[in-house]
């Protein structure tokens, strides 16, 4: 049963009101009713919405791809799209409409950056380890154990270094302007075949398993070097591939799991924490720039809002909504499916990391470190990042993470 029906709205109810009064509104609608929806008040709420955006006639309006995000899984992964769509409308006074496509139509993972580059689309969201197969900058991020942390990862994001070392690259490169990104770290999720076996608690145990692999061509050198045999899989078929046992496992994050409905397919999520997990927004340079100062500074104040949104709503969703602990809260998405948590120690993780890290095990990673170089002006981008994820405290809270306009420097 989908999140929708469980509040008694079913996916024909939902589409019928989005014809009615489009999508985005609906879409906003809901993510403002929470456990009170239904589908007469949904609809009230949509046509609310909808006069309300209608009020003014706007400047600019952004067509937004954003693959996975609909009424349901926003409730679930907190990764701030409705959020800054809401937020750029308001503080931009209607001048910038925000139209979403059906996720399921517009774009899967693969595609956002290739159709915002094409201009089919203005806006696009979606893993930056997927998008890396047409913007190969974004491998910048997925060095193995490069982020110690999701605090890391938002004191990065953060910090005005993260302009030269990702964005400013992104853009000469691939013509994309990065505007925020959810944090977390990826595992590796094993299937139903794992279901009677114990829980993971070494490496030797997932030594030699067949897994699925995201477009990160970084993420591959990490799974080759621990012996987990990537196979690389669009999203969209992982599920079926793990259900009729083609592979052993997928690696991703567990909020994916849950928000995508793979979680009644999964029975051990592995805390392996060996890469970067970045579901990210974006939107086209040249669309960006067409905007003029004023409305480029609204955007950039949403997409800081939007980061500060996810850095505190995903951080509480993935205990309290997920079940991302050893012994997962009841009524969280991991514990009605009996998903179990396999923690894994410091000392196993660091185990792996001198298996398979750059600082440990530097050869297998030199081509595509002295690309990335080269590509970000000759910066040794791997160390540069590698020193700043690691000026906080390991062991900080993400929540505790001070925010910090990091495009003023």
């Amino acid at each position: 049963m989908s999140q929708q029906e469980e509040k008694g709205i079913s996916r024909r109810d939902f589409v019928g009101i989005s014809g009615r009064f489009g999508l985005t509104s609906t879409l906003l609608a809901a993510s403002g009713l929470g456990a009170t929806m239904s589908v007469s008040s949904l609809a009230r709420a949509a046509e609310q919405e909808e006069k309300k955006r209608k009020r003014t006639t706007p400047k600019h309006i952004l067509r937004f791809a954003a693959s996975g995000c609909n009424e349901q899984n926003q409730d679930i992964q907190k990764s701030g799209q409705l959020f800054f769509a809401q937020d750029l409308e308001a503080r931009s006074n209607g001048a910038i409409r925000v139209e979403f496509m059906e996720s399921s139509e517009s774009c899967n993972q693969f595609e956002g950056v290739n159709r915002t580059q094409q201009g089919s689309v203005d806006m696009f969201s979606a893993s930056t380890q997927n998008s890396a197969v047409d913007a190969p900058y974004y491998n910048v991020l997925d060095f193995a154990y490069m982020f110690p942390s999701t605090a890391s990862m938002f004191h990065f994001f953060y910090d005005p270094r993260s302009e030269k070392l990702l964005r400013e690259p992104l853009r000469q490169r691939h013509g994309i302007q990065f505007l925020f990104t959810h944090c977390d770290l990826r595992g590796l999720m094993l299937g139903l075949k794992w279901a009677n076996k114990p829980l993971v608690t070494r490496l030797e145990e997932l030594s030699g398993t067949r897994n699925r692999v995201a477009g990160s061509q970084l993420g591959r050198i990490a799974m080759r070097e621990l012996n987990l045999n990537p196979v690389p899989v669009a999203w969209e078929k992982t599920m079926s591939g793990l259900r009729q046992g083609l592979f052993d496992g997928a690696e991703t994050w567990m909020a994916a799991v849950a928000h995508t409905g793979m979680a009644p397919i999964i029975s051990q999520a592995v805390d392996l924490r060996f890469f970067a997990g970045t579901e990210h927004t974006a939107m086209s340079l040249p669309v960006f720039d067409k905007l003029g100062s004023d409305l480029q500074d609204q955007v950039m104040e949403s997409a800081y809002a939007a980061q500060i949104f996810t850095q505190g709503m995903n951080e509480a969703g993935r205990t309290q909504v997920i079940g991302e602990m050893e012994n997962p809260m009841p009524g969280t998405v991991f514990a009605k499916h009996n998903v179990r948590v396999a923690p894994l120690s410091d000392e196993i993780r660091q185990q792996a990391a001198e298996i398979c890290a750059p600082e440990c095990n530097p050869g297998p990673w030199a081509p595509w470190r002295d690309r990335l170089n080269n590509w970000a002006g000759g910066i040794d981008v791997y160390q540069e990042i590698h020193a700043i994820a690691r000026e906080i405290p390991k062991d900080m809270a993400a929540i505790n993470v001070k925010p910090n306009r990091w495009w003023r420097g």
